[in-house]
C-alpha cells in the first residue's frame, strides 16, 4: 500500500475512516443549510448573524475544556464516542423537524448550534485521542492527515449536495439526513475489533488533574508557540463560513447551489494539503511556519480576485494551506506528548483553535458589514501572516534558527554559541526540529 493511505491497511482504522467519512458528509450538509437558512431565510444577509451561530456552537469547547480533556484521559473513549455521537444526531434530527415544520425562527437555531457546541466539546478530545488507539505510533501523523481527508472529501461533497438540496427540497430536509448519517460512525464503532484497539495509559482519579495539564503544556515550549499560532488563525482567519457566504451572495450575487460549490472547491485544495501531510514521516515546524505565511498570502489574493471563478479557483490554495497547518499542527501536538496527557492538552488545543470564534466570528461579521467581504478575507490574510511572524520570531530568537537563500529558495540553518557549542535544547519537539533544519 502506498505510504500515504498506509493506516487504512489497518483493519479498525479503515472501518472508523468509512464511519466518520458518512458522518462528515452530513456534519458538510448540515453547515452549509445552517449558514444558508441564517444567511437568507431568517435574516436579511446579516453576517454578524452567522457570526453569532457559529459562536454559539464552537464557543462550549472553550467553556468546557478543562473537564472535556480530563474526560478523555479516564473514560472508555469508543464507549463515550457512541454516547456524543448519537445526542448530535438527536439534535440535527431536532432542528430539521422544526424547520421542515415552518415554526423556526433565529432563536431556535441560535439553541441548537449552543447545545451541538456543548456535545461537540466533550466529542472533541475524546475524537482526536481515539486515533491513538486505532493505530501504532509511527503511524499516527498519517492517520491525522488521513483524517483531515476524510473531513475534507466530505467538504468536497456535503455542501454541493446541499445546495441542491435546499433548492429542491428546503433546508430542513437536509438536517434530517444529516441525523441518520450519524448512525455510520456509530456502527462504525460497534464493527471495531475491541481487542486490536491499543489501549492508552488513562489518568488516575486524583486532585489537580486539570491543572496539571496546564503545567504540563508550559514546559514545552514548542507546543506553547504552536497554540498561539492556532490560537491567532482559528479566531481570525477559520471563518469560512462567513467569508464564503458572503463573497458569494453579496460580492457575486449567486445562490445556494453555488454557495455550495464554492465551499466544496474549497475542500479540493484542502484535500490536497492533507494528502501532502500524509507523506510526511513526521510533522516538522517549518512545514508549519511556511503554511501559516502560505494561508495569510493566499488568503490576501483571494481577496483582490474580481470574478466568481477566479475567487473559486484562489479558494483551492486557501484549502491547501489552512489543511497543511492544522494538520501538522495537531500531528506535532500528539506525537510529543505523553499519552495520559493527551486528552488534556487535545482539548486545550480544541479550545484554542476553535473557542477562539466566539470573538473571530463576530468581528469578522462586523468588519463584512461595515467594509464588505473582501476586507473580512483581509483579516484572514493577516493572521496568517501574524503567526507566521510568531514561529520565526521564536525560531530565531531563542532557537537560532536563520533564514538564509539560496538561489531564491529559503532554508532554516541553525546558529551557534561563540564557544562552538550548539544552543541546548530543552526539549525533544526542538531536537526534532534542530535536526531536520540542519538536513535542509
Amino acid at each position: 500500500m502506498s505510504p500515504t493511505f498506509r493506516s487504512l491497511g489497518v483493519r479498525n482504522y479503515l472501518i472508523w475512516f468509512a464511519g466518520g467519512l458518512t458522518s462528515n458528509i452530513g456534519t458538510w450538509m448540515q453547515r452549509t443549510a445552517q449558514d444558508w437558512i441564517v444567511l437568507t431565510e431568517l435574516t436579511d444577509h446579516d453576517a454578524a448573524a452567522v457570526g453569532i451561530t457559529m459562536a454559539l456552537q464552537l464557543g462550549p469547547v472553550l467553556l468546557l475544556m478543562p473537564w472535556a480533556g480530563l474526560i478523555a484521559d479516564r473514560v472508555n473513549v469508543r464507549r463515550m464516542l457512541m454516547v456524543t455521537q448519537a445526542a448530535m444526531g438527536s439534535l440535527a434530527l431536532g432542528l430539521g423537524v422544526i424547520v421542515v415544520t415552518g415554526v423556526a425562527q433565529l432563536w431556535h437555531v441560535y439553541l441548537f448550534a449552543l447545545l451541538l457546541g456543548v456535545v461537540s466539546a466533550i466529542d472533541a478530545p475524546v475524537r482526536q485521542i481515539f486515533v491513538a488507539e486505532l493505530v501504532e505510533t509511527k503511524d499516527l501523523t498519517n492517520a491525522v492527515s488521513l483524517n483531515s481527508v476524510s473531513f475534507n472529501a466530505a467538504r468536497l461533497v456535503g455542501p454541493a449536495t446541499a445546495g441542491v438540496l435546499i433548492a429542491l427540497v428546503g433546508a430542513g430536509w437536509v438536517f434530517i439526513i444529516n441525523a441518520g448519517t450519524f448512525l455510520g460512525t456509530i456502527v462504525a464503532l460497534i464493527a471495531i475489533r475491541v481487542s486490536d484497539l491499543r489501549a492508552q495509559p488513562r489518568a488516575p482519579r486524583a486532585r489537580g488533574q486539570i491543572m496539571a495539564g496546564f503545567r504540563y503544556v508550559l514546559k514545552k515550549p514548542a507546543i506553547v508557540v504552536i497554540l498561539i499560532m492556532i490560537g491567532v488563525v482559528g479566531t481570525f482567519g477559520m471563518n469560512f463560513s462567513i467569508f464564503i457566504s458572503t463573497m458569494a451572495t453579496i460580492t457575486f450575487h449567486k445562490g445556494a447551489t453555488e454557495f455550495g460549490l464554492l465551499t466544496s472547491v474549497m475542500a479540493i485544495g484542502s484535500i490536497t494539503g492533507a494528502l501532502f501531510s500524509a507523506r510526511q514521516a513526521r510533522p516538522r515546524m517549518r512545514t508549519i511556519f511556511f503554511s501559516s505565511a502560505l494561508f495569510g498570502l493566499a488568503s490576501g489574493l483571494s481577496a483582490l480576485m474580481p470574478t466568481f471563478i477566479m475567487f473559486a479557483v484562489s479558494l483551492t490554495l486557501i484549502g491547501f494551506a489552512a489543511l497543511m497547518f492544522m494538520t501538522t499542527a495537531n500531528s506535532m501536538v500528539q506525537t510529543t506528548v505523553k499519552p495520559a496527557m493527551r486528552g488534556r492538552v487535545m482539548a486545550l488545543y480544541m479550545a484554542i483553535f476553535v473557542g477562539g470564534t466566539p470573538i473571530g466570528a463576530p468581528f469578522v461579521g462586523w468588519v463584512v458589514n461595515q467594509f464588505g467581504p473582501r476586507w473580512g478575507l483581509g483579516v484572514a490574510a493577516f493572521s496568517g501572516v501574524v503567526a507566521a511572524s510568531v514561529c520565526l520570531y521564536w525560531l530565531m530568537r531563542y532557537k537560532r534558527v536563520r533564514v538564509r537563500y539560496t538561489w531564491a529558495r529559503p532554508r532554516f540553518h541553525i546558529g551557534y554559541a561563540a564557544d562552538g557549542r550548539a544552543h541546548e535544547l530543552a526539549t525533544q519537539e526542538i531536537a526534532i526540529i534542530e535536526a531536520e533544519a540542519q538536513k535542509s
